[in-house]
């Protein structure tokens, strides 16, 4: 299994309901990508790093099934509206775990 976490940061002008349409584009993506085995996103209410306001969570069933996630058409969507809306900068990491 792989979880794929990325914090998300908007400029001053995004909007709460942006930011909203943001998380609801992102959960979408659950049942519209093949090998998401679960999808979280939210928005960051820690008080560390509050700069970065949308977190997602995906786990994929592996390897290749992250590697497709990025060029499919239905994340670059996603992609294209956060820089529409005001991305200044994302933090990316992924783990490899066993399902045990």
């Amino acid at each position: 299994m792989i979880d794929h976490i990325v914090l998300v940061k908007f400029g001053e002008s995004t909007t709460e309901d942006q930011l909203q349409e943001v998380i609801k584009r992102f959960r979408a993506l659950r049942n519209k990508v093949i090998g998401i085995v679960d999808l979280q996103a939210g928005l960051n209410f820690a008080s560390s790093n509050s700069d970065y306001q949308v977190l997602l969570k995906v786990r994929f069933e592996d390897r290749h099934a992250l590697e497709l996630y990025g060029p499919n058409p239905e994340h670059q969507a996603v992609a294209a509206y956060i820089r529409e809306v005001g991305r200044v900068d994302s933090i990316v990491a992924d783990i490899e775990f066993d399902n045990i």
